[in-house]
C-alpha cells in the first residue's frame, strides 16, 4: 500500500464467468458474452491497474465472436482509431474454464492465486472490503476476482473459492446490478484512492 492508504500495482485478475452460472430458476447454464461487458470491464480493469481480464465461456461460437471483437480493437482498425480502447482491450484473454485461468496465473506467477468469488448473496464468513484491500496490499500471491453473469456463479464455484467477497449493498430490497457496474464498484472499493 502506498503512504496515502491506497493500493498500488496489485496483482489482481478479473474473471467474468459465463459457465458455470445460474439462471433465475437455479439451473446451471452458459450465458452469452456481450459486447458491452467486453469493452466496459476491460476499460474499468485498465483504469484500476488490473493485470488481466479473463472471459470464461465453454461455447466455441462465443469464443470466436469475442476474439473477433477484441482483435478489431487490438490489431485492427479500431485500435488505430482509438488507442485508449486498444490499451484496455489488450487485457482481455478468452479461456474455456475457470480452472484454465487459475492454472495459467499459477504458472505465470509461480504462486497459487487467492481465488475470491463475488456474489449478490450475503455469506456469513464473507471477506470484507477492508480485508480484501489488505490482501491485495500485502503482495505475494496474485488474486483472482470472479464475477458471474446471468444470476451469478454456481454454488460449486463459490465453494471452490478461497473467499467470497461481501456483496455490494445499495440499501434497498433490489439487488441485481449489471455485472459491469458491480465490477466498477468493487474495483473502486478494493483499489481506489481513499
Amino acid at each position: 500500500m502506498s503512504g496515502d492508504g491506497n493500493v498500488t500495482q496489485a496483482d489482481l485478475h478479473v474473471v467474468l464467468v459465463h459457465h458455470p452460472v445460474r439462471n433465475k430458476t437455479g439451473e446451471t447454464i452458459c450465458s452469452a458474452v456481450t459486447n458491452l461487458d467486453i469493452h466496459d470491464i476491460a476499460r474499468t480493469s485498465r483504469t484500476f491497474g488490473v493485470k488481466g481480464y479473463y472471459i470464461v465461456t465453454t461455447l466455441e461460437d462465443q469464443k470466436v465472436l469475442t476474439e473477433k471483437i477484441v482483435a478489431h480493437w487490438t490489431t485492427g482498425r479500431g485500435g488505430e482509431l482509438n488507442p485508449a480502447r486498444k490499451e484496455a482491450l489488450e487485457l482481455v484473454k478468452i479461456r474455456g474454464s475457470l480452472d484454465e485461468v487459475v492454472a495459467e496465473i499459477r504458472s505465470d506467477s509461480g504462486l497459487a492465486p487467492r481465488v475470491v468469488a463475488t456474489s449478490a448473496r450475503q455469506y456469513a464468513d464473507a471477506l470484507s472490503w477492508q480485508a480484501g484491500r489488505a490482501c491485495l496490499s500485502e503482495g505475494g500471491r496474485p488474486m483472482i476476482l470472479i464475477f458471474g453473469t446471468a444470476w451469478g456463479v454456481t454454488d460449486e464455484v463459490i465453494a471452490s473459492a478461497d473467499h467470497v467477497l461481501e456483496p455490494v449493498d445499495g440499501g434497498t430490497h433490489y439487488n441485481h446490478l449489471p455485472v459491469r457496474a458491480a465490477v466498477a464498484i468493487i474495483l473502486d472499493r478494493l483499489l481506489g484512492r481513499r
